[in-house]
């Protein structure tokens, strides 16, 4: 999850032409609406991203009151699998409020439904939590490690100002299977030691800025089948909607900008989203929710 962004609001009106090949939108936030605008029904989102390729979503839920839309959404629509997790700065938060065994609690017991497919997003947050918070924060994010291997799940992780510390704890703790670096940030070197140690990387729409050489050349880094997309909407609208709200059915233009960046065609690097996106969490299993591939 990102900080709230600045500038234009609301959804764009030009929605791209459809990807010759469906894939996933790993990371959504359908839960948050930005200060300002008006709330996008799930069932008009998931549309609005079905109609130009975007037919399965990862809805990722990261506070108590996510976790429990997570849960209600991921029951009423079968293009969504659901990821859980409290957001490495609720943890402080938590903590200082004495509630942090409760809400462990509560993501442990919710984690153990068949479409609940990813614990995440966990990690560290060094931008908004002040060094008082950073040793809860890094147990947290051992916690959250420890609960994806016990129950088999996919981990998706948050890292922010805090690379360093995201590959020691995941070298310490042993990563699970399918480790995810959701929005990856990081520079061309962590890029190349996530591949060596098979972590799965996925680029927002952050890849398309201006100066985001370092993430284009990190992206020119990592296998093809270790390579994911995601939105983090509402945030991290990719060029030419910077600033906008961000929404599923924007993901192809992100898709587009990654295959020239890796001098693929389109629907190579869409079919290897698509394999990546269920060898990392299963399949969507819906009659309704089919690929074009």
């Amino acid at each position: 999850m990102s900080p709230h962004a600045s500038g234009q609001r609301g959804l764009p009106e030009h929605r791209p032409d459809p990807l010759p090949i469906d894939v996933v939108d790993n990371h959504v936030h359908l839960d948050i609406t930005r200060e300002g605008d008006e709330p996008f029904d799930v069932a008009d989102a998931i549309k609005a991203a079905r109609a130009v390729g975007v037919t399965r979503l990862v809805q990722v839920g990261c506070d108590l009151d996510g976790i429990r839309f997570t849960m209600e959404a991921i029951e009423a629509h079968d293009e969504l699998v659901g990821g859980i997790a409290l957001h490495p700065n609720e943890v402080p938060r938590l903590a200082a409020a004495g509630q942090l065994d409760t809400a462990y609690a509560e993501v442990e017991r919710c984690a153990t439904h068949e479409r609940i497919r990813v614990i995440g997003e966990t990690g560290l947050d060094y931008f908004r939590t002040g060094p008082e918070g950073v040793p809860v924060q890094q147990d947290g994010f051992r916690w959250h490690i420890d609960l994806a291997k016990r129950l088999g799940k996919a981990l998706q992780i948050h890292d922010r100002d805090a690379h360093a510390d995201v590959l020691r704890i995941l070298e310490e703790e042993g990563a699970p299977e399918h480790t995810v670096l959701h929005c990856f940030s990081g520079d061309l070197a962590m890029a190349r030691e996530c591949a060596e140690r098979g972590y799965y990387l996925s680029f927002a729409g952050t890849v398309t800025f201006k100066n985001a050489r370092d993430l284009r050349d990190a992206l020119t880094a990592i296998p093809l089948d270790r390579i994911l997309v995601e939105t983090d909407a509402p945030y991290l609208a990719p060029v030419p909607h910077r600033g906008a709200t961000n929404a599923s059915f924007l993901v192809p233009v992100t898709v587009r900008a990654m295959a020239a960046v890796l001098n693929l065609d389109v629907p190579t690097l869409c079919r290897a989203v698509s394999e990546n996106s269920e060898r990392v969490y299963g399949p969507w299993g819906s009659e309704r929710v089919g690929q074009t591939a």
